[in-house]
C-alpha cells in the first residue's frame, strides 16, 4: 500500500496538487493538519480514501483533534502535533502513540520533515508543502509503503 502524508498546508493547493500528481496512483492520503477549510478540495483531489486532522490553525473544523488508523495491519496516530509540544521535543508524541500500542505516528507542525525512532515507534513528520521551514525551504511531503507484516518504509520528498 503506497501513502502520501502530507501537513500544513494551509489552504494553498499548488503544491498539494504537484504532489498529489507526482505521487498519483496511491492507495491512502493523511493530511496531518493546518488544512484551513480545503478538507472537499482534498478528498476529491485525492480520489482515494483519507484521513485528515485538524490543526491549530484550523479553528472552525469539524476535523478531529486525532485519529487513529489501520493499515495493513499496522496501526497508526496521526496528530497535528502542536498539543505535544513537537516544536521542542518530539518525545511526548512517541511516547503518546506508543501508549496507544501504535507502532507509528505521523504528525506535522514544524514544517520540517523528519523520521525519528524512538523506543520502537515510528515518527513521521512530511513537513509543508506550503510554509517550509528547514534549511534550503523547499516544499516536502512523505511517502509511505505498508507491507502485511513488514515494517513501513519512508521517504520524505521535495518539490
Amino acid at each position: 500500500m503506497k501513502i502520501l502524508v502530507v501537513s500544513d498546508t494551509h489552504g494553498i493547493d499548488d503544491n498539494l496538487e504537484r504532489a498529489v500528481y507526482q505521487e498519483a496512483p496511491f492507495d491512502y492520503l493523511i493530511h496531518c493538519g493546518d488544512v484551513e477549510g480545503r478538507e472537499i478540495f482534498i478528498e476529491a483531489l485525492s480520489e482515494c480514501p483519507c484521513c485528515m486532522v485538524a490543526g491549530n490553525n484550523d479553528y472552525f473544523s469539524d476535523l478531529p483533534a486525532e485519529q487513529e488508523i489501520c493499515l495493513e495491519s499496522c496501526r497508526i496516530m496521526v496528530s497535528h502535533g502542536h498539543a505535544y509540544g513537537v516544536s521542542m521535543d518530539p518525545s511526548r508524541i512517541l511516547e503518546e502513540a506508543k501508549s496507544r500500542g501504535c507502532q507509528a505516528v505521523f504528525f506535522g507542525h514544524t514544517h520540517k520533515p523528519a523520521i525519528l525512532k524512538g523506543d520502537g515507534i515510528l515518527g513521521v513528520n512530511p513537513g509543508s508543502l506550503s510554509f517550509p521551514r528547514q534549511e534550503g525551504r523547499r516544499p516536502s511531503y512523505a511517502v509511505v509503503y505498508t507491507k502485511e507484516g513488514k515494517e513501513l518504509q519512508v521517504e520524505i520528498k521535495y518539490l
